[in-house]
């Protein structure tokens, strides 16, 4: 299983009265200015009727939506491919705004993100619904399936933000399922976090068009890409999607200036060639800039690719020298417990600079960002 799966350590809004009100007992959830008629839907579940930003108006009340690549031509009472916007005599909704069906306390390392306060907590959450197909899916029971047919609670983004202040929790994560289908939940939380000093992470796929990512930056405090491989073909046959607006998320990314993480996960014989991590290694170096953290992630046999080995460790071994000899300075290896690769040194000295043991810190030798060695500041949010 990758890192950052709900289905080992979340509560889900399934079991019991529903992740929130278990999580954040204590609390009431706030009432938000994002008003949206809550519509019931059967026990325990709800969609919500929200305005969705992102679309263009178009004759015979269809509409365009101008969210991700695909850009969805759709009928009035037709749903996007995403399945969780609807078109509604020609204005367009989103129906999982407010509505989270997993929210648990995580160590901020299970995101992956190893140079975001290490050792820290994020309040994680997620709504239903994805925009790719992959076969491979970790956490396919919320991310490919319509949010009738997940349980959700009702948590507006003043009620998440109040969460993770409870918990002193310096970041929220949304995470597990893929957040770009419900941008505007992202949005709000992290615009009600930003004056509270806290951070929002986008954990996400990348395929977003240019104009909802570049708005969601100006609120986003981190950002960790799922890169699925560097060739069109394998996201075209194993995630229905294309590589290219992912690429084209990654160089936004560099170029606004915000932190970044990249994760691949390396499925044996069809993303783990030397020349295809090569060539993914040297874009990453010459297009974002050779101190992004690439994690280089073990695959293990899941939902419809259950037909493939588990990654071998000498193919992530392999990968991650090839990385480094491509320029990479922080290269990491992740679903390996006790890998060398899980710990992050200093590419000035070589000196381990943060200890890890999975997805926990050991002890983090940095003062102030920097190496106590030789003193070369390394990249990342430290504070």
């Amino acid at each position: 299983m990758t890192l950052d799966n709900p289905q080992r350590r979340v509560f889900c809004a399934a079991a019991g009265a529903g992740a929130v009100a278990v999580l954040g007992s204590r609390l009431s959830l706030a009432d938000d200015p994002a008003q949206g008629q809550m519509l019931p839907t059967g026990p325990g579940a709800g969609l919500s009727l929200v305005p969705a930003r992102w679309y263009k108006a178009k004759d015979a009340k269809r509409i365009e939506c101008g969210l991700c690549p695909r850009a969805c031509r759709v009928a009035d009472r037709e749903r996007g491919t995403c399945g969780v916007r609807e078109n509604r005599d020609g204005k367009y909704y989103t129906l999982v705004h407010s509505r989270p069906c997993v929210v648990h306390l995580d160590p901020i390392e299970k995101k992956p993100f190893f140079h975001v306060l290490p050792g820290q907590s994020a309040l994680s959450l997620a709504a239903p619904g994805c925009n790719l197909e992959c076969k491979f899916c970790q956490n396919w029971e919320i991310a490919q399936v319509r949010p009738e047919q997940v349980p959700t609670t009702d948590a507006s983004p003043g009620a998440i933000v109040e969460l993770a202040r409870h918990h002193d929790a310096p970041t929220i994560a949304c995470t597990y399922s893929e957040p770009v289908v419900w941008s505007e939940y992202v949005y709000d939380i992290a615009a009600a976090a930003k004056p509270m000093g806290i951070r929002t992470l986008l954990v996400s796929n990348g395929f977003i068009q240019t104009k909802p990512m570049t708005e969601l930056l100006h609120v986003l405090g981190a950002v960790k890409i799922d890169l699925k491989a560097f060739t069109e073909d394998f996201y075209r046959n194993q995630c229905r999607g294309q590589l290219q607006p992912v690429l084209d998320t990654l160089r936004l990314l560099a170029k606004k200036r915000t932190w970044t993480e990249i994760v691949v996960l390396v499925i044996p014989s069809l993303n783990d060639s030397e020349r295809e991590i090569r060539r993914l290694a040297r874009f990453v170096h010459d297009e974002m800039g050779p101190e992004v953290p690439l994690h280089l992630t073990r695959f293990h046999p899941s939902y419809r690719l259950t037909n493939v080995p588990s990654t071998p460790v000498k193919t992530l071994d392999l990968a991650r020298h090839v990385a480094m000899d491509e320029g990479l300075h922080f290269v990491y290896v992740g679903n390996v417990l006790g890998h060398p690769g899980n710990h992050t040194y200093c590419p000035g000295c070589n000196l381990m600079v943060i200890r890890r043991l999975g997805i926990s810190v050991v002890q983090s030798r940095l003062d102030r960002g920097r190496c106590p060695s030789c003193h070369r500041a390394i990249p990342g949010i430290w504070s």
